[in-house]
């Protein structure tokens, strides 16, 4: 099996040219010809990931967060993205069309939600889901993130209503909280939410989680496992080094 055709198997799930135009997503170090028997998935590539893939005889590694994002003007020996071109291990990322075809979806499986009609339409693309629940308290679904997702810390700003419609948008989706509130939600799970986004949603009386970046989106790992070893006759497995780089004093 070759690069390629792992690529065009994801290309039918989680079409590339689905990706905003800022992204890089696509095959990112490597080339098409490459011949594939085994693969890592991980989140981001970080050089711990990098190294088990070389240890492990892995020949690609498939990302939801590109290893290369913006453009580089030098190439730093010590780079996890030179490290794995020098010894040939290709990765393929999916990121923002993985977001936009199946990683809220995914999400709102996880949470036990029930989509029913996306949060953001963007030049056809859809991003978020706005869901109905069986109403619950802030300090309840707080509770049910944090177990679900596996978080260490869930923050929020409680509005002080019990919830029944809810806004979901994996990764860092606080641009988004307008349309929450344009959906008539009573509250909005998402990542990376800063400060100011926290104001707005106390100051509209809506109910705002942070569940943290990395446990919004990690269920990719799972997924992506889930289908390129259902969908093609290759050896794939999540990354033993794909963590939480962060600490948490709690």
């Amino acid at each position: 099996m070759k690069v390629r055709d792992i690529y065009r198997f994801i290309d039918k799930i989680a079409p590339f040219s689905l990706q905003e135009s800022y992204d890089n997503s696509g095959l990112v170090i490597g080339s098409m010809d490459s011949e594939i028997t085994r693969v890592l998935v991980a989140l981001d590539v970080t050089k711990e990931i990098a190294h088990e893939a070389a240890e492990k005889g892995a020949q690609l590694i498939v990302t939801h967060h590109p290893p290369i994002f913006r453009a580089i003007k030098r190439l730093d020996t010590d780079s996890a993205a030179v490290y794995l071109a020098a010894r040939g291990i290709n990765v393929i990322s999916a990121h923002t069309n993985f977001d936009s075809a199946v990683m809220n979806d995914v999400l709102c499986e996880k949470l036990g939600l029930s989509p029913v009609l996306p949060l953001h339409v963007e030049n056809g693309v859809p991003c978020g889901c706005v869901c109905e629940c069986t109403e619950i308290s802030a300090s309840d679904m707080a509770k049910k993130i944090k177990s679900a997702l596996g978080c260490k810390v869930v923050r929020y700003c409680d509005s002080g209503k019990n919830i029944s419609k809810v806004a979901v948008c994996s990764g860092s989706g606080g641009d988004f909280l307008e349309d929450a509130e344009n959906h008539g939600c009573d509250a909005f799970i998402t990542g990376d939410v800063k400060h100011s986004v926290f104001v707005d949603a106390h100051n509209s009386s809506l109910t705002v989680f942070d569940a943290g970046h990395f446990h919004t989106e990690n269920i990719f790992c799972i997924k992506m496992r889930e289908m390129l070893s259902e969908g093609l006759s290759v050896q794939c497995e999540i990354a033993a080094e794909n963590k939480d780089i962060l600490n948490y004093e709690v």
